[in-house]
């Protein structure tokens, strides 16, 4: 068979199978046929038959993970059978569909769980039975241990400029701009440098003001909040409390782990220990 004839019938197959999906006022159509209904609430989609008896609801998150890194995802609930959620990838018919499509795209198209018969519980139990995993890039499995071994940190920085990790004092921040105290981001475009010390006063690095970039002591060099597309925000100024986090992992030596503080027996004067 010649290379032509191939290509034609393989086009042929796919403009035959492609199915034309539409979802007005609330009714999704497949080919024309009434197939399921859809309503919304917040970031939040309910899925329900053509007797309108709610089946599944499918739930948009998008969340920032650490700097400008953002996870975007599904959360999929059974609404008969609530004992498990799943947090699955979903996919959208263009990058600008719009959520109620990228929803009825996914539940068509992605997870087989709506056909030309409607909504189809077998398929959809046996997605729940076989609870499939996601598909992280590397960037965003870099992100999440990054916020792992920040979350560990638990670092929070006090009215004074002070930088702490699970309560005890682990080093301090100097020519901090005026707003500093009313303001917990760092919007001043000052010329004069934020500057990092551990609580030995040794010097860790700093955050320059004009180029939102953190650069270590060591010559280490990372730009805050770089510009991002698709459905995340761009975040323009960073956090106090995100440059010292941002620090610690550019610098494992600044900041080790810290059990949190706990208050020991109070020991009476003259009781032995």
């Amino acid at each position: 068979m010649k290379k032509s004839t191939i290509i034609f019938f393989t086009i042929l197959g796919i403009l035959l199978n492609a199915q034309n999906i539409k979802t007005k006022r609330g009714i999704i159509t497949i080919d024309g046929i009434h197939v399921a209904k859809i309503s919304n609430k917040s970031n939040e989609y309910t899925f329900m038959d053509l007797k309108e008896t709610p089946i599944y609801t499918i739930e948009f998150i998008d969340k920032s993970i650490v700097d400008s890194v953002r996870d975007s995802y599904i959360r999929i609930n059974r609404i008969y059978n609530k004992d498990k959620t799943l947090e699955l990838d979903y996919i959208s018919p263009s990058a600008f569909s719009g959520e109620e499509k990228s929803a009825v795209y996914t539940s068509v198209k992605g997870l087989k769980i709506i056909d030309n018969k409607g909504i189809n519980i077998k398929n959809l139990d046996e997605l729940f039975s076989k609870s499939p995993k996601r598909n992280l890039d590397t960037k965003t499995k870099e992100a999440y241990s990054v916020r792992s071994k920040i979350d560990k940190l638990n670092i929070t920085v006090n009215n004074v400029g002070e930088i702490l990790s699970n309560g005890k004092p682990v080093g301090y921040f100097t020519n901090l701009p005026v707003s500093f105290g009313s303001e917990d981001t760092i919007t001043d475009k000052t010329f004069m440098d934020i500057e990092i010390y551990d609580a030995n006063s040794k010097y860790i690095g700093r955050y320059i003001t004009t180029t939102k970039q953190l650069k270590t002591a060591g010559g280490k060099v990372f730009t805050i909040y770089r510009e991002i597309s698709g459905r995340a925000s761009l975040l323009k100024f960073p956090t106090y409390k995100a440059i010292a986090e941002r620090m610690a992992i550019m610098d494992p030596n600044f900041i080790k782990v810290q059990g949190k503080l706990t208050a020991g027996p109070i020991i009476k004067e003259g009781t032995e220990k």
